[in-house]
């Protein structure tokens, strides 16, 4: 009997006690919560810098319907970027604005508009391979149909070493050089000096025959300036001897 009363005090004693604890914790606030998002969320990417946008300055060169291009991203500043295209004879600047989303860089750039043939170009850089460049031209031309192109990152390099007549650039040509040569010989080793230095040609046969050399990058539009005196002195050699080719036939030559 003893024992059992012994055990129900104890009951009773854990009982009141756990009332109590109950009792202390009442209309107290739990501070184990948080207005701030949960740890796995992830934050929104953080807009490029100008430091970044400069990875997409620079040129790149591929097919243009029939041509060869070489579009240059020369400035990029805010949301704002500058450049010029050399394609079929014609170096022609843009101006136009970027914007960045899903981790490309997405331009849309609009040429002067002085011309019937000028246009707007727009395309995309994917940030993590700044080395393509993908996208369209429409002319001001509604009539003209969208052009659709794939470039890549490629810099013009003026080299004497390649060609069919590397020597025309890297020494002054004897008689023996060109006195056996025809005349579309001779025109092709002249113009291969302009090729080399990235002329792009207004004559269609000629941008032909050179965008077919995987050497031959367009570059410019103006060839003063950069002739060598070597190429000067051949380039007056030839020309004397294309004249002869044309006045002579088939008398002339091989």
């Amino acid at each position: 009997m003893k024992r059992l009363l012994i055990i129900a005090l104890a009951a009773f004693s854990l009982l009141a006690c756990n009332i109590q604890k109950r009792a202390d914790t009442a209309g107290k606030v739990d501070d184990t919560t948080s207005n701030s998002a949960p740890a796995s969320a992830s934050a929104a990417p953080a807009p490029p810098t100008d430091a970044d946008a400069q990875k997409i300055v620079g040129s790149y060169v591929g097919e243009f319907g029939d041509n060869k291009i070489t579009l240059l991203v020369t400035r990029v500043s805010g949301n704002s970027i500058s450049g010029r295209t050399i394609v079929g004879g014609n170096d022609r600047p843009f101006d136009g604005t970027y914007t960045f989303e899903n981790a490309a860089y997405t331009i849309v750039a609009n040429e002067p508009g002085d011309r019937k043939d000028d246009g707007v170009f727009k395309f995309n850089v994917n940030a993590k391979d700044p080395d393509k460049l993908q996208g369209t031209w429409k002319a001001n031309d509604p009539k003209r149909p969208e052009k659709s192109y794939t470039l890549e990152r490629r810099k013009f390099e003026y080299r004497t070493n390649v060609g069919k007549w590397p020597e025309a650039s890297i020494r002054i040509l004897k008689t023996d050089d060109v006195e056996n040569l025809s005349a579309d010989e001779l025109q092709s080793m002249r113009n291969e000096i302009f090729a080399r230095h990235g002329y792009c040609f207004s004559k269609k046969d000629l941008r032909q025959q050179f965008e077919k050399a995987n050497w031959y990058v367009p570059n410019t539009t103006d060839i003063k300036g950069y002739l060598t005196d070597i190429e000067k002195k051949n380039i007056a050699l030839i020309k004397r001897y294309e004249k002869y080719a044309e006045e002579y036939g088939d008398e002339y030559g091989r």
